[in-house]
């Protein structure tokens, strides 16, 4: 394995290979990953095709909706704007957002999934904010904060956007271009203007693989009235990867799924996490992004997760071990996938930041093994 401060050219010849053979094996149309170690990038590859007619080239500046790998970094715009009024991941929701729904709730419970608000019952649409709101202030929690935990996969962005809102008076999206990708220069966007749209990827929808679906989590998401599938299902809309397709939907500014970016912005986001390039992320914001607030089962993905404020780690057993390596192998590692396969992390013991998009989707929930297969090889050597 390496070591804190050296980086094998054999591992990030291993991490071509399989990028390579994902392009051999037709597993990709478009693809990118970037590797940076300690502030500089180590690593970048992109190659394909941005449509699915192949009369576009993929390269660097080829842009993709991330889904939710854009989770992290609007947690990270949530958490500075908390730190530039003086708070931090410990307030109580309430003193921003007096009609929360839970009284006890902090916004580290808010950011690790543990408040229960994952499905409404309330009919809102994803595209009207204040109807989302609404509903969320009706909701009865699910489960409360320290009783149990479920992944918010889409009513997360609204918890986030609202906070950020009342605090600045600015969307999720505007307040992270002006305040943390702006001055660095990130080609990462949530809120996309008409300026960047001839870049973008266009995305084509996947199939399940046999081990998807025989897993419980696909069992319980096509069962009508489930957590899961209500979960996944609420707010309504932006459900079909076709919809994702849209200018619109590339514009709205989801801070759940609406990301749109680069695999080299994704890997500078976690370098600027782990405090190894100067970012506007103080370390207050770095710490709650890193260190994890929750480990259990998880209500709506029905397996063992683990979550920081905004971010997730790999779970761990009684014994101190992983239960998997999805961000390789150290306990400390911290990251976000997206739907479809996107995934980007953080590994402070390194000082590697590792970055994987896509326009072939995969139905898998979880990173799959087109990027598990290149972080493995990444700390092979």
């Amino acid at each position: 394995m390496m070591g804190a401060m050296s980086i094998s050219p054999a591992s990030l010849a291993a991490v071509e290979q399989v990028f390579e053979s994902n392009f051999a094996q037709q597993l990709e149309l478009g693809a990118s990953v970037s590797i940076f170690w300690r502030g500089a990038e180590v690593l970048h590859l992109a190659r394909g095709f941005a449509d699915r007619e192949k009369t576009r080239r993929w390269d660097e500046q080829t842009l993709v909706p991330v889904y939710s790998a854009t989770k992290a970094p609007a947690a990270a715009t949530l958490l500075l704007a908390l730190a530039r009024h003086g708070l931090d991941e410990r307030t109580p929701v309430r003193e921003v957002w007096p009609h929360f729904p839970l009284a006890q709730a902090e916004f580290a419970h808010l950011l690790s999934h543990q408040c229960g608000l994952a499905a409404l019952d309330q009919a809102c649409s994803v595209w009207d904010h204040a109807s989302v709101v609404q509903a969320i202030e009706a909701q009865v929690p699910a489960w409360l904060p320290g009783l149990g935990l479920g992944y918010h996969p889409r009513t997360f962005g609204a918890l986030l956007d609202e906070s950020v809102r009342r605090l600045t008076g600015h969307t999720l999206g505007e307040y992270w271009r002006r305040e943390i990708a702006g001055p660095m220069g990130w080609d990462f966007w949530i809120g996309l203007p008409e300026s960047q749209w001839s870049r973008v990827a266009e995305l084509v929808p996947g199939r399940a693989e046999k081990g998807d679906i025989e897993q419980g989590f696909y069992k319980q998401f096509m069962t009508a009235g489930t957590m899961t599938r209500r979960a996944f299902l609420s707010p309504t809309g932006l459900h079909a990867v076709q919809e994702m397709n849209d200018t619109r939907a590339w514009a709205a500014g989801f801070p759940a799924m609406g990301g749109v970016a680069t695999a080299r912005s994704l890997a500078q986001f976690y370098q600027a996490a782990m405090g190894f390039i100067e970012s506007p992320l103080t370390p207050t914001v770095q710490h709650a992004l890193q260190h994890k607030q929750v480990q259990g089962d998880d209500l709506v993905l029905l397996q063992p997760t683990s979550f920081t404020c905004g971010c997730q780690q790999d779970p761990l057993t009684e014994q101190g071990q992983k239960m998997r390596t999805l961000y390789g192998p150290d306990q400390r590692a911290f990251g976000h996938p997206g739907a479809g396969g996107s995934h980007a992390f953080g590994d402070p013991a390194s000082g590697l930041s590792f970055a994987y998009v896509m326009n072939q989707m995969a139905l898998s929930v979880m990173p799959g093994p087109r990027s598990t297969a290149m972080v493995e090889a990444l700390f092979a050597s």
